[in-house]
């Protein structure tokens, strides 16, 4: 079953409260500036026939314009950010297929290294590109990526390379606008979804040194990076109109002579894919993706692009109205962050209050910033997150996400996590947020009350039942 399509206890008296779906509240959907900008936009024949045709392969120059000012003003990086290192995409899922058809081969390219626990759906992404056979978890610690990890077994990957005569391209051929890296690696390194982490400055800057000595293409979902607000439970303000850290995208732009320094060949070693689905509605399917000007531009032209112009082409029109309106800028800031950082706030004081003493860990807790929409759980031992959330969906009508189902298929040596669950605070109403922490320790209490429980229960979902989960 589709994660979007989850359902609860089919026995239960109390009322689905669903904390695995990553979705926005329809309540906080800002129709009302899409209805407004929908209205200028196709009352304006100039905006309206250029948006109602086939656009540019690069996507609509105006949204691009405005996207590259928004992210000037949140990131501040030393230098504006031209339209000419933002291409316009259908959202970052469909961009990521992109960038996999033009810089990416399935020979070739060695590995695709996933963080991990990782976002699930984009794993048959990759399958789709070619790669099944190889995806590579890579473990997080306390900074975010285990950059250690990565460089030993990247150099194994070369060594197997080399001895396998793996030396060039075998499916793609040359083409000006793009290239084939060696590896990919994949990220969601702010607010990560699933595991709630931030990777350090340190850590982005050394990833991208590894980047560029084994040319691969870091890919990082930025989706979350404008959901942000102090972690204190006592801050006087929701609202932080500056981002917390530079994106990896911003570090290979300058880091030791920047992405375009001499000798490199103008691709960069880093792209950051962009949404408006978790600030203004998925239904738009409109996002970015920013890196230099060469691999903006290869993106561009993608075949699909190529054959059609840029996907999104009428909505994007209705976004850069709101863009260069400054609504949905204030928009994020007055109404998204305030609203998203007092969900937080009831869901953490409910996870002291409720979990913390039954032993239940949460990672990354001395930071001064959070955001994005999940909050990644460390069960205490025995407990099983599969048992867990089984017991949670028959007892309490609850549904949450099983650790285990943000595993990398095929390698889970030195990423697993069975003992873990992810709840989002995101869907729901926020004051269900609350109540749904509360059942889900009360099956955590019953559950260490009743040693023989734990057993008993994974037995019950490894059988017949067990296909029923999503």
């Amino acid at each position: 079953m589709a994660f979007s399509e989850v359902v609860g206890s089919l026995n239960s008296t109390k009322k689905l409260i669903n904390l695995l779906r990553g979705w926005p509240n329809t309540s906080l959907l800002p129709n009302h500036l899409l209805d407004r900008a929908s209205h200028n936009a196709l009352s304006n024949k100039a905006v309206a026939f250029s948006g109602m045709l086939y656009g540019p392969d690069a996507g609509d120059t105006r949204l691009r314009k405005n996207v590259a000012s928004w992210l000037t003003n949140f990131y501040q990086p030393p230098k504006p950010i031209p339209l000419e290192r933002i291409t316009i995409t259908g959202g970052a899922s469909q961009n990521l297929a992109c960038l996999l058809q033009v810089f990416t081969d399935p020979v070739y390219t060695r590995n695709v290294w996933i963080v991990s626990p990782s976002y699930m759906l984009a794993f048959r992404i990759f399958d789709d590109s070619g790669f099944h056979r190889k995806l590579r978890a890579v473990p997080e610690d306390d900074e975010g990526i285990d950059i250690d990890f990565l460089k030993k077994e990247i150099r194994r990957s070369e060594d197997r390379a080399r001895a396998d005569g793996n030396n060039e391209p075998q499916m793609k051929p040359d083409r000006p606008w793009g290239k084939v890296y060696r590896h990919v690696i994949y990220a969601v390194p702010t607010f990560s979804n699933p595991s709630f982490k931030t990777m350090t400055l340190r850590r982005r800057e050394e990833l991208v040194r590894v980047a560029r000595e084994y040319d691969a293409l870091i890919i990082t979902d930025d989706v979350y990076d404008f959901l942000q607000w102090p972690s204190s439970l006592k801050a006087q303000t929701l609202s932080l109109d500056k981002a917390v850290l530079p994106r990896v995208v911003d570090v290979d732009r300058y880091l030791d002579g920047g992405a375009e320094r001499d000798g490199a060949d103008g691709f960069g070693n880093a792209a950051s894919n962009g949404s408006f689905s978790k600030i203004c509605g998925p239904g738009l399917r409109t996002g970015w993706v920013e890196g230099t000007e060469k691999l903006a531009y290869g993106v561009s032209q993608t075949g699909s692009s190529r054959s059609g112009g840029a996907p999104s082409q009428l909505t994007a029109t209705f976004v850069a109205e709101t863009l260069e309106s400054g609504e949905l800028q204030r928009y994020v800031l007055e109404t998204l962050q305030p609203a998203y950082g007092s969900r937080y706030r009831t869901m953490i004081a409910a996870i002291n209050k409720e979990l913390i003493p039954l032993g239940v860990r949460l990672p990354q807790m001395d930071r001064d910033v959070v955001g994005g929409y999940f909050i990644w759980l460390t069960l205490p031992p025995p407990l099983k997150g599969t048992v867990v959330a089984q017991r949670a969906k028959d007892e309490e009508n609850l549904v949450v996400a099983q650790g285990e189902i943000f595993e990398v298929p095929g390698d889970t040596e030195h990423a697993h996590f069975e003992n873990d669950l992810r709840v989002c605070f995101a869907w729901e109403q926020e004051e269900k947020l609350a109540e749904g922490i509360e059942r889900l320790a009360r099956v955590i209490r019953s559950m260490q009350n009743d040693k023989g429980g734990n057993d008993q229960t994974m037995q019950h979902a490894t059988g017949e039942g067990a296909k029923d989960f999503w």
